[in-house]
């Protein structure tokens, strides 16, 4: 990356990691509050209409909002076009879920599934009211907006899903924590954005955006329904206290992987898009951004994995201790997904919609056959088939990125081998002092996170990682203009 580029990504980066780590703490501090006052099946209840408002967000947006960045120059035509088609599907979407949550409920042997129903899958219409804001202030490079509005919204869902969650309100603090986060953001950008749905609308937009939207959508659908597999057959198959462990090993491992890939992802995509004709930059800025994710993302998914233990004993109590073999393997997940979407990113810029689909296919095709093995034996099989998935699907993201860009695997090996080495310096170390300190479990934890801090951040100066250079220099930036 170089020059008014390079500044706009890091900008852009900055505040979106702000806030998606403040969010992710505010949802993290949420997460510690109610998993210690419910019990692990009322979580597990929640598992299954979280994962189908996950699976249908994708059909709701349609791979519009994508298009519309992508777009070189959308006019007020096609953004009315757009917000009328997102909220026509959300509103089919709302009416049918409800009507079936009854037969759900039956299916999982869950009534709570049929009783938050209504209110819950209200996340559809208001996720839809405010795509096109965010695509413009996306276009905009207005990431510190986003970042306040995100952060606000989720923070009055988190003070509320405590209060409930205090007052014993049981399942109903989980659903107003989404709803309530997902009307404040909507209207908040409403409030801030001026764009309003004004003049005529149709279908001729639609039409020309959906070979690339459609594609997108397509890919975007089966990757989330995939991701959720694993809940929908568990469900099943299991008792909702096991489900509830399951999910929320995957849920609090998500919440740093996700977020620093939100954040990458939703300033590198429109960045990247605006070089995709100068093929040595943008092989140098896809290289560039692989080496700081993975240095950001590859010590705190080992970390995590390395203090689970002693993580949930001192914030969750005895009751969540049957999570912890669950979470301690499938944080190793994050280290191949994060490079896996920035290859993905990589993707949607320079090749084809057609293309991407035939790769989801292909991918979808090992995930079959990878849940088709693990889920009939164990959860910790699915687990462990969570890792060799991720890994997959970085292999297969990267070797089609090839085609595109003049990164070969030599230099995309060299880039990640000394975050990779350095990384596993510090798991080891980490793991060596829970193994040497005594029983209290709150001493080992601080031991764990100081020597886990000062062993990767001293093997990065000694060393002089390039990546350690990069993230120093963008942190000294953003420090030298606020």
């Amino acid at each position: 990356m170089a020059g008014e580029l390079k500044e706009k990504v890091a900008r852009g980066v900055a505040w979106s990691m702000a806030e998606k780590i403040g969010s992710m703490l505010l949802a993290l501090a949420v997460r510690l509050v109610i998993l210690r006052l419910l019990t692990r099946d009322i979580l597990g209840f929640m598992s299954i209409p979280s994962a189908v408002v996950t699976v249908l967000l994708v059909v709701v947006d349609g791979g519009f909002s994508q298009s519309l960045i992508r777009h070189r120059n959308p006019g007020a035509y096609d953004y009315k076009s757009v917000f009328f088609f997102n909220i026509g599907v959300a509103i089919l979407l709302y009416v049918a879920l409800v009507a079936l949550a009854p037969a759900t409920a039956r299916w999982y042997d869950m009534p709570e599934i049929a009783r938050i129903a209504p209110v819950f899958f209200l996340l559809l219409p208001l996720n839809a009211l405010c795509t096109v804001q965010n695509s413009i202030f996306t276009r905009q490079f207005r990431f510190a907006l986003l970042s306040k509005v995100t952060f606000f919204s989720s923070l009055v869902g988190g003070l509320a899903a405590i209060a409930l969650a205090l007052a014993g309100w049981g399942i109903w603090a989980l659903v107003a924590e989404r709803v309530l986060a997902a009307a404040v953001r909507a209207g908040m950008l409403w409030w801030l954005s001026d764009w309003r749905p004004r003049g005529a609308c149709g279908l001729k937009p639609i039409r020309e955006m959906a070979p690339f939207s459609c594609s997108l959508m397509a890919t975007d659908l089966i990757s989330n329904f995939y991701s959720k597999i694993p809940q929908f057959f568990l469900g099943k198959l299991y008792d909702p206290a096991t489900l509830g462990s399951f999910d929320q090993a995957v849920k609090i491992k998500d919440m740093p992987a996700t977020t620093g890939m939100q954040a990458v992802q939703s300033v590198t995509f429109p960045a990247l898009a605006r070089i995709g004709d100068d093929a040595p930059k943008f092989a140098e800025s896809y290289r560039q951004v692989v080496m700081v994710v993975a240095y950001v993302m590859f010590p705190i998914m080992l970390g995590m994995s390395a203090v689970a233990h002693d993580m949930f004993s001192v914030f969750l109590g005895e009751e969540w201790m049957p999570t912890v073999p669950y979470f301690e393997v499938v944080c190793l997940s994050g280290i191949f997904y994060p490079v896996g979407l920035v290859a993905y990113n990589v993707l949607k810029v320079k090749c084809r919609g057609p293309l991407i689909v035939r790769l989801e296919i292909l991918k979808k095709a090992l995930m079959t056959l990878v849940f088709a093995v693990t889920i009939p034996r164990s959860v910790m099989a699915v687990v462990w088939g969570l890792v060799v998935i991720a890994f997959c699907e970085m292999g297969v993201n990267f070797w089609a990125t090839c085609r595109f860009t003049l990164l070969s695997t030599g230099r995309f090996l060299r880039t990640l081998a000394p975050v990779t080495l350095v990384s596993l310096a510090m798991y080891a170390a980490v793991r060596g002092v829970a193994l040497l300190l005594p029983a209290d479990a709150l001493l080992r934890l601080v031991a764990e996170l100081l020597v886990g801090v000062l062993v990767y951040g001293g093997l990065s100066w000694l060393f002089r990682l390039e990546a350690f250079r990069e993230v120093s220099t963008i942190v000294k930036q953003q420090i030298a203009r606020s």
